[in-house]
């Protein structure tokens, strides 16, 4: 094959860009109810904020440094950042008018409005004012601006009001800053609209339409709303750090003083006051985004959730049970039974994995438990529970990564919780992320000891598992024990990589690992049995994976590929030989799922690594093997689904562009599909079991222990 060129890669922002795109493409579908739509809107200005923190800030620094390199795609740091802003206005543009233009105006027809205070009636404008006087002024601080007060630290994310002001008889301008308190309610619902439906006021307007009773004789000559994102994309210097906590504490209060990377102002907002601004900031033109407005579409959540009105929303899917483990039935003796159970979530409960910490907290037969932590929920019940086994004296030890970005804060306050339980913590790894999700439980069966494993491609969060489709395996095979056992001493300790038996570990081996599955493929392939991958991840932006594929795929290798979100990889080599299928719906897709044809003898693997480089090189990473063929016949219907899927698929085109099928109804819709398939098996067990009277099941022999 000849060397690739930049023609074959698409820029790795733009193709993320082009996913928050598709996101938006939900909120302006009319299929979608309104408070879908709502949700989707806020989930595009999230993802955003989040782009500019982390990607956008990473090429300023480039720019900074003066770094002369391109991407794959032939792009400079340059023509990258002018790309992006156009790309940004285009679908920021985009995003308003679908707000303005038809969900504020849907969600009026169903009698909630949203209305600016100096529009109301005189009455209802004073009942505000009152509002203001009684809950809102004595939360709010005015901050002057002048030779002697500097700039204040204006926070990443907080909607301000920057205040113009003059005294009486004073030809000079004074200056000053409001915060709109993110402590109390956005959204102000109006008194007097109750009886015509529901109204509110966002509480930044009902500041600025009172902002005379906090600058008292003085004369307000200008004001305007505005909002600043920072660089929060910082790197810690893990290795040198004598002590990685503190080290990242003293970081995380660093992060709130970093440089601005955006401003965002309102259209029709004062110039004069914006360019104050921008200059105080030290912010070039580039930088200010001039929006609709209101600032912060993030926040518009608390409607899109907290509206009792079921009949503006999808009816709900609620998670199913797990017909593997009957309620009266311990875990353990279910696993035993079973020998590999799957749980797909959010189709199917959390709750088996949570039961079965508590069961093993309270388990006097239970001698240890062994987990990674990525990302865990406010009020986390599997922290709870491996705070209850520690308290009962199981030997408990927890790798929390406290470096996962935006949540570092929140896993320092638990791993700080579980050492004042008695549990041993590891604050992640040395130069690396640990990313991986395993959960390890040894019991004492009968004089001998037996290992329980759980592998999963999520974290262990209860919370995001109600949100987003992951996969988790429950597991006693023996070789996947003990490769689970040396991977957390190879973490918590000084223990070299052994020679891995069934798993396969960034960063040790599974770079090489998928790169000899890939070329496999190329080699097994024939007229006769068509070599073929399938592969479902978050990302894939690997050159090196990339190149592979193409190679597979010019050797006759039928290429299909699932990716939610940035895709690096333009499907030119053949049409047809190459797929890339992207689906945003109401669940977020987060598993990943790797299928080899292998010369007809399938192979399946999970994971918790996408293809990209900081998944394969720079985290701890597991892919894990699946062969029991039940668990394997279910990973090809979810692919197939999704492969069909013209009711939310969108297919990646040899010009780099997304396109949305004709769509077709709702019965290719992947997601229901996958609910429906496990619906009908669990209805299918329940006829079966009030035949037989016992759940076929757990009528097999017991396998043996190891």
């Amino acid at each position: 094959m000849k060397p690739l060129s930049p023609e074959h890669f698409i820029n790795r922002e733009l193709s993320w860009l082009d996913f928050n795109n598709r996101v938006l493409q939900e909120a302006a579908d009319p299929a979608n109810p309104l408070l879908e739509r709502l949700k989707f809107i806020a989930i595009t200005a999230a993802n955003l904020d989040e782009f500019f923190m982390v990607r956008v800030a990473g090429l300023r620094q480039q720019l900074e440094s003066d770094s002369t390199g391109t991407d794959p795609a032939g792009l400079s740091v340059r023509q990258q950042l002018r790309r992006v802003r156009r790309r940004v206005i285009s679908l920021v543009s985009r995003q308003y008018k679908v707000l303005h233009g038809s969900l504020l105006p849907g969600l009026r027809a169903e009698g909630i409005s949203l209305v600016r205070p100096r529009d109301l009636a005189p009455r209802d404008r004073q009942q505000l004012g009152a509002y203001f006087e009684h809950e809102i002024l004595p939360v709010l601080t005015p901050v002057a601006v002048g030779p002697s007060h500097p700039f204040p630290m204006v926070n990443n994310g907080a909607i301000e009001i920057a205040v113009r002001l003059r005294d009486p008889g004073s030809p000079g301008a004074r200056y000053a800053l409001v915060e709109a308190p993110g402590v109390l309610d956005r959204f102000v619902q109006v008194p007097a609209a109750a009886g015509e439906g529901t109204a509110y006021a966002l509480i930044e307007e009902i500041i600025l339409d009172n902002l005379e009773k906090l600058f008292i004789d003085k004369e307000i000559t200008d004001s305007l709303l505005f909002r600043v994102t920072r660089d929060m994309d910082f790197a810690v210097d893990d290795e040198d750090a004598a002590d990685l906590l503190q080290h990242l504490e003293t970081a995380l209060r660093r992060r709130k003083r970093r440089a601005p990377v955006r401003l965002e102002l309102l259209e029709r907002s004062s110039s004069r006051l914006g360019n104050w601004l921008a200059s105080q900031l030290g912010l070039e033109p580039d930088a200010v985004h001039r929006v609709a407005g209101p600032l912060d579409l993030s926040r518009f959540n608390t409607l899109a959730f907290g509206l009792d009105r079921d009949d503006l929303r999808e009816p709900p899917w609620p998670p199913l049970d797990a017909p593997q483990f009957p309620v009266d039935l311990p875990m353990f003796e279910a696993l035993r039974h079973e020998g590999v159970i799957p749980l797909f979530h959010p189709f199917q409960s959390f709750d088996p994995v949570v039961r079965l910490l508590r069961e093993a907290a309270e388990d006097p037969d239970v001698l240890a438990i062994k987990q990674t932590l990525y990302r865990v929920s406010g009020d986390s019940p599997v922290v709870r529970a491996l705070q209850r086994a520690a308290e009962q004296g199981k030997q408990v030890t927890v790798i929390v990564e406290v470096k996962a970005r935006f949540d570092e804060a929140r896993n320092i306050a638990w791993a700080r919780s579980l050492e004042e339980s008695g549990v041993h913590v590891i604050y992640g790894i040395a130069g690396y992320k640990v990313h991986c999700k395993m959960l390890l439980i040894v019991r004492r069966e009968q004089g001998r000891i037996v290992r329980y494993l759980h592998l999963a491609t999520g974290n262990y969060n209860d919370r995001t598992a109600r949100l987003y489709t992951d996969i988790g395996m429950f597991v006693t095979d023996p070789d996947l024990c003990m490769d689970a056992a040396s991977l957390f001493n190879v973490m918590t300790g000084y223990s070299a990589p052994p020679p891995w038996r069934k798993l396969h570990v960034a960063p040790f081996d599974l770079r090489e690992h998928f790169c000899a599955l890939i070329e496999r493929e190329a080699r097994l392939t024939n007229p006769r049995q068509p070599g073929r991958i399938t592969a479902k991840m978050n990302s894939l932006v690997d050159p090196g994976i990339i190149r592979k594929l193409y190679e597979a795929a010019e050797n006759g290798v039928q290429i299909d590929l699932i990716v939610r979100g940035a895709c690096c990889l333009r499907p030119d080599i053949r049409p047809g030989r190459i797929r890339v299928v992207s689906i945003v719906d109401r669940f977020l897709e987060h598993s990943r799922i790797y299928r080899f044809e292998n010369g007809g003898s399938p192979e399946y693997f999970l994971s918790s690594a996408d293809w990209m480089p900081r998944n394969l090189d720079r985290r701890f990473e597991v892919l894990f093997p699946v062969t029991a063929p039940e668990v394997c016949r279910l990973l090809d219907r979810i692919l197939l689904f999704q492969l069909e899927d013209r009711f939310k698929g969108r297919f990646l085109g040899r010009n780099g562009r997304y396109v949305r099928p004709r769509r077709r109804p709702e019965a290719t819709r992947s997601q229901r599909r996958t609910y429906e398939l496990f619906r009908a098996e669990l209805e299918q067990l329940g006829r079966r079991t009030r035949s037989d009277g016992v759940v076929r099941a757990l009528r097999r022999p017991a396998k043996p222990g190891h």
